[in-house]
């Protein structure tokens, strides 16, 4: 069972629509995160048997569970789209942990909703696969995210240019509230709504802000963090739309994601970008806009309109500072380094040597802490001049060792296990999952993940799958 306490469906009308999953033909389950399950006090026999099953496919609504499609806007590759909405997501309902933290969980791929436009709501087992195990890898490394709960195949086909199984993903977040919900108000002039959802957002994750321009405050504060951390990672998020910024701080919406192998600073791997707005070194400057448009938002509840733009204007301009000093402190632990080090000359020395040769980004980090980041270059004389003035500085090994994993959930790997698991062998899929969710770990059973791809693995575009 699951004690539900759904506070969001509690708001007035016109924040979400209600809806019941479709339910699926022959559900079984592929995964389940039994340490998340722990985190959420629930428990693990039910959701194994076959009622909980029946739950995580959307075959059954438990007591308590109020199934809704949430309502939002969103700019979407810089074009505004004022009505998107769950398309093929539905949030079952709130559990409270048992200290008391409060988590959403969604089904994603659970059939269509008033907002699914022209799609079929369902997801196939390829996207549900690679949110799991990106998700994850992001919370072993304390990045804040949604994670996966469960992962269940379907038993049907889902068409996506071609035939593939469908699956059902179990996601769990602080919350899915998004820039692009409160887009979706604004543009509707909906003050009473935008106040209610400001009410809402400041109850459920910054009780110590005092109005919508402290919200404002708290909410660049910890997106400063977070893109620090996906910047620290070679994380690309390759969607990030205002309808995919969570104003949680959480890393949400794993669609097209990627992590770098060569390292250069205007890496793009999404399909759909074609400009390279969301490459690797451009998300500080796109979460900047995205906060922007929040503060549009939040400008008709400030009271005197010219001294409110003024006064958010300040809030999102106080992004750089803190992300820079965020910045400072995620790379002083990758290169080892704290207190009056040249954190920030010593880094770019790096990144810019790594750029030049397409050292691996990954591996050039975690090898400063084991000794071989020198064989990454493929001329390492420059490299032997920077080590010399790092070393001078007395770099921390278990700083390094915690700060750099030594594996990552690496693109071709990552299709790779997809590619097993559309045949019918999750082997793969589980072997990837158990060396991304304990990433420092050292194992002779995992060294194999770590290598980069050969030429002919290298993944050069990644998919949203919908």
């Amino acid at each position: 069972m699951i004690r539900f306490d759904n506070s969001y469906a509690r708001l007035p009308g016109g924040f979400f629509a209600r809806v019941d999953p479709t339910p699926v033909t022959e559900p079984r389950l592929l995964a389940l995160n039994e340490g998340l399950v722990g985190r959420l006090g629930l428990d693990v026999d039910w959701l194994r048997g076959p009622e909980g099953i029946a739950m995580l496919a959307g075959n059954a609504l438990p007591e308590g569970a109020d199934p809704i499609a949430q309502a939002y806007a969103g700019h979407q590759f810089g074009g505004f789209v004022p009505q998107l909405g769950d398309g093929r997501a539905l949030l079952l309902g709130e559990v409270v942990a048992p200290d008391g933290a409060r988590f959403d969980i969604q089904l994603k791929g659970s059939g269509k909703t008033p907002f699914s436009r022209r799609g079929d709501g369902r997801a196939w087992l390829g996207p549900v696969l690679r949110e799991y195990l990106v998700s994850e890898f992001m919370a072993a490394m304390g990045v804040p995210t949604t994670r996966a709960l469960a992962a269940v195949a379907t038993g049907e086909t889902v068409w996506r240019e071609r035939g593939l199984p469908g699956a059902v993903l179990t996601r769990v977040a602080a919350s899915h509230i998004r820039v692009g919900t409160f887009q979706y108000f604004a543009v509707r002039g909906r003050e009473d709504a935008l106040a209610a959802l400001t009410d809402h957002v400041i109850a459920r994750h910054y009780p110590a802000a005092n109005g919508p321009l402290s919200l404002l405050d708290h909410v660049v504060a910890r997106q400063a963090e977070t893109i620090a951390q996906w910047m620290a990672l070679g994380f690309i998020h390759g969607v990030m739309n205002t309808d995919n910024m969570a104003v949680s701080g959480e890393t949400i919406d794993y669609g097209p994601c990627a992590f770098m192998d060569g390292y250069h600073p205007d890496t793009v791997f999404s399909s759909i970008d074609q400009t390279g707005r969301y490459a690797w070194a451009q998300q500080p400057q796109i979460a900047v806009w995205n906060l922007a448009q929040l503060a549009t938002c939040l400008i008709p509840l400030m009271g005197e309109r010219e001294a409110a733009i003024e006064a958010a204007t300040k809030s999102v301009h106080t992004f750089a500072p803190l992300y820079q000093a965020a910045w400072l402190r995620r790379f002083g632990e990758k290169l080892g380094l704290t207190g009056r080090a040249p954190v920030q000359a010593l880094a770019e020395g790096l990144l810019t040597l790594m750029a030049r040769q397409r050292a691996d980004f990954t591996r050039v980090f975690a090898g400063l802490a084991d000794g071989h980041a020198r064989d990454e270059f493929t001329d390492p004389t420059a490299f032997d001049l920077w080590a010399r003035d790092w070393q001078a500085h007395g770099p921390d090994q278990a700083l390094m060792a915690h700060a750099n994993p030594r594996r990552i959930p690496r693109n071709h790997r990552v299709e790779a296990a997809i590619a097993a698991a559309v045949a019918g062998d999750t082997g793969p899929f589980e072997h990837l999952l158990a060396a991304v969710t304990h990433p420092r770990e050292a194992r002779p059973a995992w060294d194999d993940l770590a290598v980069p791809p050969a030429p002919d693995e290298v993944v050069t575009r990644t998919f949203c799958g919908t």
